[in-house]
């Protein structure tokens, strides 16, 4: 197994065993649906409330020696900033975010559990994913939209 592999699963584990309310989007999500696609972040949507972000910090500090998992606050991410990049001291980074502009908030996901390896992993459902994707002004999001479509059968509307 690669390294980010390893991480990756220790971090699944680590949410779910510190029940972080969360969903995964974006390129990982499209792999755990079954469209590869590369990544150098892994893209967290979380709950909006203070117990949830300071599970999260539980989570990341069970994975990472990091002090800069400090510097994630509830304030940012319940606030008016509703995203912040966590960038560990190795591997990939985190983009974790509880509201997507006016467009998704966090209780605006439908989600399932799949399994990565022997992992239960919250997810967007792929419907979901290709709506946050469909309409948005960056190619590569239109791409995903595109795969999401194709493979399982979406249609505007």
């Amino acid at each position: 197994m690669l390294p980010d592999e390893t991480r990756l699963r220790e971090l699944f584990r680590a949410l779910e065993a510190q029940q972080v309310e969360y969903a995964v989007f974006g390129a990982v999500a499209l792999g755990l649906h079954g469209l590869v696609r590369s990544t150098a972040d892994l893209d967290l949507f979380i709950a909006a409330d203070e117990a949830n972000v300071e599970r999260l910090k539980e989570a990341l500090r069970s994975v990472y020696e990091d002090p800069t998992i400090e510097d994630i606050s509830a304030q940012d991410l319940c606030g008016d900033y509703p995203a912040v990049r966590y960038m560990p001291p190795e591997g990939f980074g985190l983009d974790i975010l509880t509201r997507l502009g006016e467009a998704f908030s966090f209780s605006d996901l439908q989600t399932e559990t799949v399994s990565y390896g022997d992992t239960p992993v919250q997810v967007v459902t792929p419907r979901t994913l290709w709506r946050m994707k469909k309409d948005t002004v960056r190619p590569l999001d239109r791409f995903d939209a595109e795969m999401l479509a194709q493979r399982f059968d979406f249609e505007e509307g």
